[in-house]
């Protein structure tokens, strides 16, 4: 089996995810070898079947909703059984677009560690937290990554598998895990040295601006700031999404026009069709000014 970066997505990020692969083989000099392949919600029943039941996250019980724009990312763990235990992964999520060639990760010397990842940034990178959104897996190391009865598990009180300590890899023996450079996970950074930009603020992803809000903000438990308190009354009161506002449009020009200038290039080379963005635009997914900034990036 070859090489494979799996892109986990679903309905609402898959532009994101077709834009992410093309990134990817446009700037690999042999694009023939390695795979991309898409790990959709659609494709795995058990998350449809647990559809508003209660899981654990942050110590407590919420519901889970697939219609959430980041219900992928449970499926950062199920490459290496897709790859039948065997061979070099790289996953990553559906707002990463690559500026450098994959396959130098994909070849990497991984001095006998399991993962290579790069750790969270600020408070979470603090108490030890990874980022799993970009990780490289030697697959035969990971055989206990069983992700059906992984998933089941956060719906278990008794077994206590917190989403959080989950995705963070906080339940990996830390022996197993190496440090990547930032640079192949560059938080909303797009710099000269950056490999794969990662548009990790949900609120100012570019494809987005001006868009309703369809994302559950992350909670703390502390006092202050009282935000987090009024975004639960909120819930309470509403529902996960009414009155949470508006996506942002990002703070980085640059990294606006990258990517439409990407999906020019999509367009111009058939991985994409207008009618798809225009899909994409009634279903509320991509911003209403799509064609415009496209049109803008043709004319750069």
């Amino acid at each position: 089996m070859k090489p494979t970066v799996f892109i986990h997505t679903n309905h609402k990020q898959m532009l994101g995810a077709l834009v992410s692969r093309f990134s990817l083989k446009k700037n690999a000099h042999n694009p023939d070898a390695f795979d991309v392949k898409f790990i959709e919600v659609r494709d795995f029943p058990c998350m449809a079947e647990h559809e508003g039941k209660r899981y654990r996250r942050d110590g407590e019980m919420r519901p889970w909703v697939n219609e959430d724009l980041q219900s992928f990312t449970p499926l950062r763990f199920a490459p290496p059984q897709l790859m039948g235990y065997q061979g070099r992964a790289v996953v990553m999520d559906p707002d990463i677009f690559a500026l450098a060639d994959v396959q130098e990760l994909l070849d990497r010397d991984m001095d006998g560690k399991a993962i290579m990842c790069r750790p969270k940034s600020g408070r979470k990178g603090r108490k030890g937290a990874w980022a799993s959104s970009v990780m490289l897996l030697d697959c035969a190391k990971l055989r206990h990554w069983q992700f059906e009865e992984n998933f089941e598990e956060m719906f278990e009180p008794d077994v206590r598998r917190d989403y959080m300590d989950w995705v963070s890899l906080k339940l990996e023996d830390p022996a197993t895990i190496g440090v990547l450079e930032n640079e192949w996970n560059d938080f909303d950074n797009l710099t000269a040295d950056t490999k794969l930009l990662h548009n990790t603020k949900r609120k100012t992803q570019p494809w987005k601006t001006g868009l309703r809000i369809d994302y559950r903000p992350a909670d703390t438990f502390q006092l202050f700031p009282p935000r987090h308190w009024l975004r639960r009354a909120r819930r309470a009161l509403f529902g996960d999404y009414k009155f949470a506002g508006t996506y942002a449009q990002h703070p980085d020009p640059a990294q606006e026009a990258f990517f439409f200038g990407l999906v020019k290039e999509c367009l111009d080379a058939g991985e994409i069709s207008e009618a798809q963005l225009q899909d994409e635009i009634s279903a509320g997914h991509l911003r209403e000014d799509a064609f415009d900034l496209v049109h803008a990036a043709r004319a750069a």
